[in-house]
């Protein structure tokens, strides 16, 4: 096997991709997680005993130093869309990825990879971009060599945006979008697991790549595709920034009410940064200084989006009788 390398988040969405490339490439994975009891799936990706989940709170020194002890290298994807408790963007996002550079340094580990995201800026209006730039800079501080990934947002069997918005489809008329014009540039998963791989075998030149996939959509038009692939007519309603607030402010009222079981549809954090354009910047490093073509949604959204249908996995087959029947 190539060694062993620290994954910090490995169990996420994300991270588990990357758990499994680095596996097949006959690396020794030690996935840094909170739970490792419900990350024991991750031991499945390789033969017995190479993947390893491992407790770790990203927000504690010796828990970190434990989990990268021994390690080559190290990949952060760890992150929070919204805050809840101790995992604030400051905690998570800017404090846990210069925790890990630091100790990185500190025990000689050859390579970092961190994920952070297309948006990055220490001027931006949302706390969470701030805290994304504010992150890659501690990396850098302490791993100037580092390699720095910034993917738009993520597709993929178990992502939480077009799942998300497909669940609701299901059960509500009207399909309400803030921010409808603000323009994606969606990324498929294992793309930028695939870059991470490359990062971490020395096959890419340090510095901070923008990962997007092929195409650039608005919010309103990846909403209209969704519900395309899941054969469902809703009315997507165009919201203001004023009324997203507003949603915003109810919403967290509601969930602080409810002790956290009403999860808040928006955050304000969310509506700021939906205020911005979440494609690749002109000039940045991007997949093609990697050798790589991203995969376009229309080839992988169908393979799993199929199940919000009406009738499943069985509407193809009624459309297809119901071709026959008409001739």
């Amino acid at each position: 096997m190539t060694g062993l390398v620290t994954i910090y988040g490995g169990s996420g969405f994300l991270g588990r991709y990357i758990t499994r490339r680095l596996a097949q490439q006959g690396w020794r994975v030690r996935v840094a997680c909170r739970r490792p009891e419900e990350a024991l799936f991750v031991r499945t990706y390789g033969v017995v005993g190479q993947v390893e989940p491992v407790f770790c709170n990203i927000r504690d020194d010796d828990s970190v130093r434990a989990a990268m002890t021994g390690a080559q290298a190290v990949v952060n994807c760890v992150g929070v869309l919204a805050e809840k408790g101790r995992n604030t963007f400051k905690a998570v996002q800017q404090e846990g990825p210069e925790r890990i550079a630091r100790l990185a340094a500190e025990l000689g580990v050859a390579r970092m990879v961190h994920v952070s995201a297309i948006g990055a800026d220490a001027d931006s209006p949302s706390e969470y971009a701030r805290s994304k730039a504010a992150g890659e800079q501690g990396v850098l501080r302490h791993m100037p060599q580092a390699v720095i990934l910034r993917p738009s947002i993520l597709f993929g069997a178990e992502d939480e945006f077009f799942n998300r918005f497909a669940s609701m489809a299901q059960i509500s008329p009207v399909i309400p979008v803030v921010g409808a014009g603000t323009r994606f540039q969606p990324v498929h998963v294992d793309d930028v697991a695939h870059a991470a791989a490359l990062a971490i075998e020395g096959r890419a030149a340090p510095g901070i790549y923008e990962l997007g996939g092929p195409d650039v959509h608005t919010f309103r038009e990846l909403i209209v595709q969704m519900l395309h692939y899941i054969r469902r007519r809703r009315l997507v309603l165009s919201l203001p920034f004023g009324v997203g607030r507003i949603m915003a402010s109810v919403g967290g009222l509601m969930q602080t009410l409810s002790l956290g079981l009403v999860r808040a549809p928006i955050t304000a954090d969310q509506v700021a940064n939906l205020r911005r354009d979440n494609v690749v910047s002109p000039g940045a490093k991007t997949f093609a200084d990697l050798g790589l073509s991203p995969i376009a949604m229309e080839a992988v959204l169908p393979d799993y989006l199929w199940r919000f249908r009406p009738s499943g996995q069985y509407l193809a087959i009624k459309e297809s009788a119901r071709n026959l029947r008409n001739h």
